[in-house]
């Protein structure tokens, strides 16, 4: 892959341990944790971030490759001085689209109804991924909740998930539309990237989007990355005493 916004790849070795991957430095952290941090956010800056990944998306369909795991932790920043340089990171659960697929991946609130219904499928499934982004990012909160992974999957099966008036209120009826194209249970009804590049909201006029603050929902978007990083540090908090267990019943039954 070579695209702008995609993490580079330089080279590949191994020995007789272990497999090396040669990537491009990307040393300006999650893009979500560089936008809670401004004092202003406007429409016009989320439709530009969603045009990035509109883009990227374009760009891998096209070679026929689906990501298959797109969600905020995977969008990346090259600097810490610049907000717009996005790079698309982490191609583990990535694959040749050349047949319908099969294998249930991904995570869970990002994750197309057709995976959970175990259905095959196809680049679609990025497209249901990239719906959810787009709906966190102007939104400040995810459109499928639920504490119990089964209400979760039951939800996304439905499609059921509203625009809440308190953070949708100011939010134009074109990103909405081009959000419920995406959101689409169907797949074969599901927009594709060339398509939502094609959508009134993405070539809205800048100056019209600049003057919506999301300020409401920038509040809101805070308190949802804050959780997101709360949860990855207990799993890894779990995934640490894990190893060190193993490794304390390894060493008892060395000796």
């Amino acid at each position: 892959l070579q695209h702008p916004h995609v993490v580079k790849y330089f080279d590949f070795t191994q020995d007789r341990s272990h497999y090396y991957i040669v990537l491009e430095v990307v040393a300006g952290g999650e893009l979500f944790d560089r936008i809670v941090q401004r004092v202003y956010y406007s429409e016009k800056e989320a439709r530009d971030l969603v045009w990035v990944l509109l883009d990227v998306l374009h760009h891998i369909h096209g070679k026929r490759i689906a990501h298959r795991d797109l969600k905020p932790e995977n969008l990346l920043l090259k600097s810490a001085h610049n907000d717009h340089d996005v790079k698309l990171a982490d191609f583990g659960f990535a694959t040749e689209a050349k047949k319908p697929m099969r294998e249930l991946c991904g995570t869970p609130a990002y994750v197309a109804p057709e995976i959970i219904k175990e259905k095959p499928y196809g680049l679609e499934v990025d497209m249901w991924s990239c719906g959810v982004i787009v709906f966190i990012l102007l939104g400040g909160y995810p459109p499928f909740i639920e504490s119990n992974q089964r209400e979760l999957f039951r939800k996304i099966r439905r499609g059921d998930y509203e625009f809440h008036d308190e953070y949708w209120g100011t939010v134009s009826d074109d990103a909405k539309d081009l959000i419920g194209a995406l959101l689409t249970v169907n797949p074969d009804e599901r927009l594709d990237a060339r398509e939502a590049l094609q959508s009134s909201w993405i070539r809205e006029d800048d100056e019209n989007l600049a003057g919506n603050d999301l300020g409401t929902n920038l509040a809101e978007l805070r308190k949802f990355n804050a959780k997101r990083k709360f949860k990855a540090a207990v799993k890894s908090v779990v995934a640490i005493n894990k190893l060190q267990s193993l490794g304390l019943d390894f060493r008892k039954n060395l000796s």
